[in-house]
């Protein structure tokens, strides 16, 4: 087995993908499609290890390799769902960190909440991840930009393709509003010549 290049600020969140994927994909999916993402790195003894570390880019080769395997339109509905899940596994091991759990947080008027909540999860990223996140918020919208974004490394699309900080959000908004869904939906993204990728959010829910 050739070990796969660690940086241990990646550690914790390559276990809250590895956990998500579980979720949606099943023990035996998720074994697939690392394989298949990363032949020269995995094999069946290591793949099967949940708390494997890698490289924060190499998100994008996992995308890639649903698509591949499920067809483009199937595997970006699946890591959309990856998305989602990940905010529960998120919240578990770095809810104390985001000062977002607690009751306090919880009786802010919804706008604040929405607020704090967006930079809260802009700082984890940053903390933890490479990603370079910058937030511009107003009446309407929120904006979330991402530098060096991993999750459309070195690609080329015709269209965006962030799909899984698209399902993150949505489920992270769900849960900071108290269960109400919001428009969230990338309209620049670096794979399509952009600057940035930006991802727009409009603050009015939509229920």
């Amino acid at each position: 087995m050739k070990p796969m290049p660690i940086n241990s600020n990646f550690s914790r969140a390559g276990r809250i993908l590895i956990l998500a994927m579980e979720e949606i994909l099943g023990h035996n999916g998720v074994i697939s499609i690392l394989n298949l993402a990363f032949p020269s790195y995995f094999d069946q003894d290591s793949a099967d290890n949940n708390y494997l570390d890698f490289r924060f880019e190499h998100i994008s080769s996992l995308q890639i390799a649903l698509e591949n395997t499920y067809g483009s339109r199937a595997g970006r509905g699946l890591f959309l769902r990856v998305g989602r899940a990940c905010v529960k596994y998120g919240l578990r091991e770095f809810g104390p960190e985001l000062g977002i759990t607690g009751l306090a947080f919880r009786l802010l008027p919804l706008p604040t909440r929405l607020k704090v909540g967006s930079e809260a999860l802009a700082r984890l990223f940053n903390n933890f991840t490479d990603q370079h996140i910058s937030l511009e918020i107003d009446e309407k919208y929120i904006h979330w930009h991402t530098g060096h974004c991993p999750l459309c490394w070195k690609r080329q699309s015709g269209d965006p393709c962030c799909i899984l900080a698209v399902g993150f959000l949505q489920e992270a908004l769900y849960w900071i509003s108290g269960g109400k869904y919001y428009l969230v939906e990338e309209n620049k993204c670096i794979a399509c010549g952009d600057s940035t990728c930006t991802i727009v959010i409009d603050r009015n829910p939509l229920s």
